[in-house]
C-alpha cells in the first residue's frame, strides 16, 4: 500500500509496509481529518472514571487510617472526666471537714467568751456544749469521709475504663468501624493521704477552761450584786433617801449648797467619796456655826458637847480615805462616830483633855464651859472625861458635864432618822459591805483574766490542730489518663467505591495513643459548688441541737463553707462577724478581751481561700503522663496496645491492662459520708451513684 505520510509531497518508497499496521491502530482513536473517534473517547472517560475512584478509594483510606486519633483522644477525655468529678467530690467533702473544724472551734471560742461575762456564764455553757456538738459531728463526718473517699478511689479505675470503653464503643458504632480500646489512669493506685482529714480535734483543755471561766465569772457576779446592792444603800442614805438623807440634812441644819452639798439623781456615777466630802463640809460649818439655843445651863453643856463632838468628827472625816485603784480593788476608810456612852468611852472625846477645871472648895471641878456658874475659882486647867470618871477631877453639879453627857449628844442624833449621824451611820456600814465586795471582785476577775489567758491559749492550741497540712488528693489518674484505641481487623474499602473499575481494597489495622490530664477551668472561677451543696444539705429539714438558745451556727457553718473557696471572703472576717454579734460583751471586760485575741489568733492561722475551681480534662503528651509513672513511654504504649483483646468488655480490657475492676460495677451507690448538719439534729448521708460517674464522659 502506497501513501503519504501527513504533511507530505510526494511518496516516500517502503513507507506504506511499515506505517501500514501503526496507521491502522491510530484509526481507532483519530479519524481521517484527525479528530478523536468514538472509542478515543470511551477509553478517555473510562481512564478518568478509574482515577477519580481510585483517588476516592485512597481518600476514604487516609480518613478512616487517621480517624483512630480522635478516638483515643476522646476516649482519654472521658477517662480524665470521671476523675475529675471525683476531685470536684474530694474537695467538697475536705471543704466541710475543715469549715466544721473551724466553725466547732468558734462556736466553743464564743463560749469561752460568753462563760467570762457575769450573769451570761450559763449560756456561755449552752454554746460550748454547742461546739462540743459541732466538733464530735466534725470527727464523725471526717472519719467517714476518710473512708468514703478511699472507697470510691479503689473503684475509680475501673469507672475511668469504663466510661472510655464506651465512648469507644460509641465511635466504633458511629463510624462502623472495628474500634477496641480504653483509658488507663496513672497512677493506677490511689497515693491520697487522708491521715490529716481523719486527725481528731481535742475540746478537752477548752471544756476545763470554759468550766473554771464560769466559777470565776459567777463569783465576780456576786460580789458585783453585793457591791451594787451596797452602793445602793449608800446613795440612797447620802442623796436618795425621802423625806431625809444626808443631803437634805446637810441643807437643813448648816444651810450647806453648791459643791459643798451636791446631789446625784442615781447611783449612777456616785461614789463613797462624796458622803466624805459631804461630810467634811458639814461638820466644819456646823463648828462654826455651833452656839447655846438659850440662855439655861443646860443648854450650855449641850453646846459644849455638840461643839466637841463636831470638832472630834471633823477631825475625824478629815482623815477619813476614798480611792479606787486601777486593779479594780477600793479603798475606804469612813469613820465611824461614837453614837452612845460606850463608843464615846473608846473614842479621844472621853481620854482628850478637852474641859475646863476651875480650883472650888471641894476640889479640882471639871465643867463644860468657862461660862458655867459653877466654875467661881480659879483655873485649873484642862482635864479629860476619863479623869473625871478616875476621880482626879470632880463633877460640877451646876452644868453636870459628864461622860453621859457627852454621849447623848451622837445618841440624840444617831438614834434619829433626822439626825445628820444617823444617815452617816448608814453611809459607813454600806461602804464597809461595799469595799469587802469590790475587793472580792477585784480577785475574781483578777482570777478570770488569768484564766481568760489560759483559755486564749487552749484555743490557740486547737486552731493549730486545723491548720494542719490538708489532705493529700492523689487518685488514680491525677496524673493524667492515657488511651490506647486500635483497629483490631482489616475493612474492606466501601464496593461503591471500587467494585465497578477497580479490585477491592482494604483498611489495614491501626492503633493510637493519646493521653488527657485535669487543667482548672478559669471559667468557673466564681462557680458556686459549695453553695449548692450547703443549699441541699441545709434544706433536708430543722432542728436547733440547742433548743433555741443560740441562733446563727448553722449561718456561720454556710459562710466558712462557701468562703473556704472564695476569695472574697476569709475565714478570719466570717468568725469576727459571729463574734461581733455576741450580746453583753462590752468593751474592757475580760470577755471583750478574750474575744479579740480569739480573732486575731483565726487571723493569724492564715485560713487562705482554697482553689475551687471545676477541673476540666485536656489532652497532653502521653509521653509525658507515662514518664511521669516510671515508665518506658514507647515500651508502655506498645505493651499496651499488643494487650488489647479484640471484642472484650471494657472490665476485660481493665484486667487485661492490669487495672482492678469488679465484675460488674452495676448502678448502686457508694455513702461517701454521713454529714450532720451543724445547728442541727439532722443526718444526712452523702452518696454517690456510680450511674452518675459512668455518665460523667
Amino acid at each position: 500500500m502506497i501513501g503519504l505520510q501527513r504533511g507530505a509531497k510526494e511518496a516516500v518508497p517502503g513507507t506504506a509496509s511499515r506505517q501500514g499496521g501503526l496507521h491502522l491502530g491510530l484509526s481507532l482513536f483519530l479519524d481521517d481529518e484527525g479528530g478523536y473517534t468514538t472509542v478515543a473517547v470511551a477509553v478517555a472517560l473510562l481512564v478518568s472514571i478509574s482515577l477519580v475512584f481510585a483517588a476516592a478509594s485512597a481518600e476514604w483510606v487516609m480518613a478512616r487510617s487517621y480517624e483512630v486519633q480522635p478516638v483515643a483522644d476522646a476516649a482519654a477525655m472521658a477517662g480524665a472526666n470521671s476523675v475529675a468529678a471525683y476531685a470536684t467530690i474530694a474537695r467538697v467533702l475536705d471543704a466541710c471537714v475543715l469549715s466544721l473544724g473551724l466553725l466547732g472551734v468558734t462556736v466553743f471560742g464564743a463560749g469561752l467568751v460568753l462563760s467570762c461575762i457575769p450573769g451570761a456564764a450559763t449560756f456561755g455553757g449552752s454554746v460550748c456544749d454547742a461546739g462540743r456538738k459541732v466538733l464530735d459531728a466534725r470527727r464523725d463526718f471526717a472519719r467517714s469521709a476518710s473512708e468514703g473517699l478511699e472507697r470510691l478511689e479503689k473503684v475509680l479505675p475501673a469507672v475511668v475504663v469504663a466510661n472510655s470503653a464506651a465512648c469507644v464503643a460509641e465511635n466504633a458504632r458511629a463510624q462502623g468501624l472495628p474500634y477496641v480500646g480504653c483509658a488507663i489512669p496513672f497512677p493506677v493506685e490511689s497515693q491520697s493521704d487522708f491521715s490529716s482529714l481523719a486527725a481528731e480535734i481535742s475540746s478537752d483543755e477548752m471544756d476545763k477552761d470554759a468550766e473554771e471561766l464560769r466559777e470565776l465569772s459567777q463569783q465576780a457576779d456576786a460580789a458585783k450584786s453585793l457591791a451594787d446592792a451596797a452602793r445602793l444603800r449608800g446613795w440612797t442614805a447620802d442623796c436618795g433617801g425621802t423625806p431625809y438623807c444626808l443631803e437634805e440634812r446637810a441643807t437643813t441644819l448648816a444651810g450647806l449648797a453648791g459643791e459643798g452639798n451636791p446631789h446625784y439623781p442615781s447611783e449612777e456615777g456616785w461614789g463613797f467619796g462624796v458622803p466624805l466630802l459631804r461630810a467634811r463640809a458639814y461638820y466644819a460649818a456646823r463648828a462654826v456655826q455651833e452656839k447655846p439655843l438659850d440662855s439655861r445651863v443646860e443648854e450650855l453643856t449641850n453646846s459644849a458637847a455638840r461643839s466637841a463632838f463636831y470638832d472630834y468628827a471633823l477631825e475625824q472625816v478629815r482623815d477619813g480615805t476614798y480611792a479606787e485603784h486601777e486593779d479594780g480593788t477600793v479603798q475606804i476608810n469612813l469613820p465611824e462616830l461614837p453614837h452612845n456612852v460606850e463608843e464615846t468611852k473608846a473614842s479621844s472625846l472621853y481620854t482628850d483633855d478637852l474641859w475646863p477645871c476651875t480650883g472650888e472648895e471641894a476640889g479640882t471641878v471639871l465643867h463644860s464651859s468657862p461660862a458655867c456658874p459653877g466654875a467661881t475659882g480659879s483655873s485649873a486647867g484642862r482635864a479629860s472625861l476619863q479623869d473625871l470618871d478616875a476621880g482626879a477631877v470632880k463633877r460640877c453639879e451646876t452644868c453636870g458635864m459628864d461622860l453621859a453627857a457627852m454621849g447623848a449628844v451622837a445618841a440624840a442624833s444617831t438614834s434619829t432618822d433626822n439626825g445628820f449621824e444617823h444617815y452617816w451611820r448608814e453611809v459607813v456600814a454600806a461602804s464597809k459591805e461595799y469595799e469587802a465586795a469590790r475587793n472580792k471582785q477585784a480577785d475574781a476577775e483578777k482570777d478570770l483574766r488569768d484564766k481568760a489567758e489560759d483559755a486564749r491559749s487552749s484555743f490557740e492550741r486547737a486552731v493549730d490542730q486545723l491548720s494542719v497540712v490538708r489532705p493529700r488528693i492523689c487518685p488514680p489518674g491525677a496524673w493524667g489518663c492515657v488511651a490506647v484505641v486500635s483497629r483490631t481487623e482489616a475493612t474492606t474499602v466501601p464496593t461503591e467505591l471500587t467494585a465497578s473499575f477497580l479490585s477491592s481494597g482494604e483498611l489495614p489495622e491501626g492503633s493510637a495513643v493519646s493521653a488527657a490530664a485535669l487543667a482548672s477551668d478559669e471559667s468557673t472561677a466564681e462557680n458556686n459548688v459549695l453553695a449548692s451543696f450547703f443549699d441541699g444539705v441545709t434544706s433536708q429539714g430543722t432542728g436547733s441541737v440547742l433548743g433555741g438558745a443560740f441562733d446563727g451556727v448553722c449561718e456561720l457553718w454556710g459562710r466558712l463553707l462557701v468562703g473556704y473557696g472564695s476569695r472574697y471572703d476569709s475565714a478570719s472576717a466570717s468568725v469576727g462577724d459571729f463574734l461581733d454579734r455576741l450580746d453583753n460583751v462590752f468593751g474592757g471586760t475580760v470577755g471583750s478581751w478574750l474575744r479579740g485575741k480569739i480573732k486575731e489568733t483565726v487571723a493569724a492561722c492564715g485560713f487562705e481561700p482554697v482553689d475551687m475551681r471545676l477541673m476540666k480534662p485536656a489532652l497532653v503528651g502521653w509521653t509525658r503522663v507515662l514518664d511521669q509513672s516510671g515508665y518506658d513511654a514507647a515500651g508502655k504504649a506498645r505493651q499496651m496496645i499488643e494487650a488489647l483483646p479484640p471484642g472484650a468488655s471494657s472490665f476485660d480490657l481493665a484486667k487485661t491492662l492490669g487495672v482492678w475492676a469488679a465484675d460488674s460495677l452495676g448502678y448502686g451507690e457508694i455513702t461517701v459520708a454521713e454529714l450532720t448538719i451543724p445547728g442541727t439534729d439532722i443526718s444526712i448521708p452523702l452518696t454517690i451513684r456510680l450511674d452518675d460517674l459512668l455518665e460523667a464522659s
